[in-house]
């Protein structure tokens, strides 16, 4: 059986290698990239280097966003951090806490949509930031003013127009599986989730890299 050869600039194996260096270095020695857990280094690797080929191959859309999901401790921040430097400048995510925002809009309101929104363009040009939305699922319902918000739902519906109008990329993070996705955001987001983002989960067997 033929086989198609992928083209590809990247040598994969030492950028593996690479990355569990600069892992160390950031983490500390202790962290290492488990076996289990390459088949998700390696789609990551091929979207942020915005590896056409490779990322066909893998099932991904380099228009599209990356919604990372697995249990608890198994290295999602890390590895989206990781990734950050390997990103080109346009493409390179900005982290920020779902947590921290729901608290951000208890305190200043629903101007914090409009930051994570429409007004989240790189300054004088009509480039669109790219954010990572970490811990989607974490954060708390908050008040302003009275005024009750699901605020992450609120920021990810606007972000998806703004994908559509504008190629406005996002990023997720979350502990949730489909069902509490639906139960927590509601149907709408959820069907919207599916036309942004390339879905990368980890195994189910993938250990808590915090012990």
């Amino acid at each position: 059986m033929k086989t198609k050869t992928i083209r590809t600039p990247y040598d994969y194996h030492l950028l593996v290698q690479q990355l569990e260096e600069h892992g160390k270095t950031v983490y500390g020695p202790a962290f290492k990239i488990e076996e289990i857990d390459r088949p998700v280094v390696l789609k990551l690797l091929a979207y942020f280097l915005q590896d056409e080929e490779v990322a066909q191959s893998e099932g991904l859309d380099l228009r599209k966003g990356v919604f990372l999901t697995g249990k608890i401790g198994c290295g999602k921040t890390s590895l989206i951090t990781l990734m950050r430097p390997l990103s080109a400048d346009a493409y390179m995510p900005h982290m920020v806490s779902c947590r921290e925002i729901s608290f951000e809009f208890s305190k200043i309101g629903y101007d914090i949509i409009s930051r994570y929104s429409r007004n989240a363009f790189f300054p004088y040009t009509d480039t669109p930031r790219v954010h990572c939305f970490d811990d989607l699922g974490v954060e708390q319902p908050v008040n302003h003013w009275g005024n009750s918000c699901n605020v992450m739902a609120e920021i990810l519906l606007s972000r998806y127009d703004l994908w559509i109008s504008n190629q406005m990329i996002t990023h997720v993070t979350t502990n949730l599986n489909s069902q509490e996705l639906e139960e927590t955001y509601g149907n709408r987001l959820r069907s919207r989730m599916r036309g942004m983002f390339n879905l990368i989960a980890f195994n189910s067997d993938s250990i808590d890299k915090r012990i």
